[in-house]
């Protein structure tokens, strides 16, 4: 069974940069290519959890609001899917969390949850002004 730890989190302030990392943990460590997608989504407080960027075998995606500011990358050898996120904004300020897709059917889209199997627990992000 797959887990997903994330770390990174913190305070931060506009302008800022931080770097989000999600280690795979379980019983696939040494199949880490069985995770057939993975996203970073975001939820902020009093509203609902959104997609920010996804990576998979089509390459990777963004939402509109963090297009060119952040970064998704995998490193397989280390099992751990990163968000690099640059010239943060106050609205960035969310609780992130990773996600794993582990089998190919019900796929709804990179930003549907329904699409993936596995979440961490999330980190948070605080950014002020």
């Amino acid at each position: 069974q797959v887990q997903l730890v994330e770390s990174g989190g913190g305070s931060v302030q506009a302008g800022g940069s931080l770097r989000l990392a999600c280690l795979v943990t379980g019983s696939w460590i040494n199949d880490y290519n069985r995770i057939y997608h993975m996203a970073w989504f975001r939820r902020a407080p009093g509203k609902e959890r959104e997609g920010v960027a996804s990576i998979g075998d089509d390459g990777t995606t963004y939402g509109d609001s963090v297009k060119d500011r952040f970064t998704i990358s995998k490193d397989i050898a280390k099992n751990t899917l990163y968000l690099e996120m640059n010239n943060l904004k106050i609205e960035d300020a969310a609780t992130y969390y990773c996600a794993a897709r582990t089998t190919v059917g019900g796929w709804y889209g990179w930003r549907s949850l329904n699409s993936y199997h596995t979440w961490g627990q999330g980190t948070q992000v605080t950014v002020s002004s």
